[in-house]
């Protein structure tokens, strides 16, 4: 069946859109896709049945394919059917379930799921003639790969594994600064007296402690066992993480190579009509890297959907020199994007979503 989208239409494709980019061929799975495997404003994607060990991390660029780059790079296979660990600081190429043959006016703009950030498993898509990661243009036919370099915990992975989602955007989707001071005029986007909207609405962090009996983050182990990334409240927390009293002076030092939990100051909220995505990191703010995943989707912390204003996340990773971060100090900005048209399922309860209405809080992985 053909997929059409109107001559004028303009935002980020929705769930039910998705599922008939499936019927029509646009999105190409190699099997059936499995429940969940929809989001409200995104698709999760899955790994194939082999990862390879490759000697770096690579761009194909505009005149190589990615298979030809791992012919070159590859060390050795790994067959995935029946699990397998990978193992930290390797990186690996998997090839996806999902190809694309997308049509001439969609993008698309891959990132790495919420509980795969959590875990500080650094994971980017790639495809064929590209020059960036997690960016497919438009009109691309091809496959998908992931690049995968598990940071702190070897994980155990298999084929059908879900570790980034892709979304797919028609037009010019992003919110100027006046359509957000608009917007959150009639919807309050965050519980902030005098938010800061220029450039996205501005997020965070949170060191005081008083949201969390006193704590502020965690950080993560060595030397631990290994994660399985398909088993949900498999852990004890205490194994893989130590948690990090507030101090007097509101204060964190970030040490180099270590990575951390925390969470942000504000309590935001995506409408219905919306979704939102954590804007790269600002590298003249600071040495640290904040938040591997970066969609929210529409309804996170969305009264109507079982929130009532969600806490971001923040995955943080110091650089090469000890840092120091301030109680409310700006980490990252949340871009607000107009969906094509509101989803038949929002991010909350009746989905089963695991961080709606969160604090501080890790990965579905771990139980406290």
């Amino acid at each position: 069946m053909p997929f059409n989208l109107p001559a004028d239409a303009t935002g980020i494709l929705p769930d039910r859109l998705i599922a008939q980019m499936a019927d029509a061929g646009v999105i190409l799975p190699e099997y059936p896709f499995v429940e969940s495997q929809i989001q409200p404003a995104s698709l999760d994607l899955r790994l194939g049945s082999v990862a390879y060990r490759v000697r770096a991390s690579f761009l194909p660029g505009p005149d190589a394919t990615v298979a030809e780059r791992i012919d070159d790079l590859k060390l050795h296979d790994i067959d995935l059917s029946d699990g397998a660990v990978l193992e930290t600081n390797c990186v690996y190429i998997v090839p996806l379930l999902e190809s694309l043959a997308l049509p001439p006016n969609i993008v698309a703009t891959a990132n790495p799921k919420s509980s795969t950030g959590r875990l500080d498993v650094f994971t980017r898509v790639i495809a064929d003639g590209v020059r960036r990661f997690d960016m497919i243009g438009a009109g691309y036919h091809g496959p998908l790969y992931a690049e995968i370099s598990p940071k702190t915990f070897p994980v155990l992975l298999r084929e059908g594994s879900r570790l980034s989602q892709v979304r797919f955007r028609v037009g010019e989707c992003a919110l100027k600064e006046a359509e957000l001071l608009d917007l959150h005029e009639h919807e309050r986007l965050v519980d902030s007296d005098n938010p800061d909207f220029n450039g996205g609405l501005a997020l965070s962090v949170d060191l005081s402690g008083e949201s969390a009996n006193g704590f502020v983050g965690y950080r993560a182990k060595r030397h631990t066992g290994v994660v399985d990334i398909d088993r949900r409240g498999g852990y004890p927390a205490d194994e893989f993480w130590e948690p990090i009293k507030a101090r007097e002076d509101r204060s964190l030092i970030l040490d180099p190579g270590e990575f951390y939990i925390l969470a942000s100051k504000e309590a935001v909220q995506i409408p219905p009509d919306f979704a939102a995505e954590m804007v790269p990191f600002d590298p003249l703010v600071g040495e640290f890297r904040v938040h591997y995943a970066g969609f929210f989707d529409p309804g996170f912390g969305y009264a109507g959907a079982g929130g009532q204003g969600s806490r971001a996340v923040l995955e943080v990773r110091s650089r090469e020199v000890p840092f120091i971060l301030e109680h409310g100090q700006i980490v990252g900005r949340l871009v607000y994007e107009r969906m094509l048209s509101q989803p038949d399922a929002l991010y909350g309860t009746r989905i089963g979503s695991n961080y709606q209405a969160q604090g501080l809080k890790l990965s579905k992985h771990f139980r406290l």
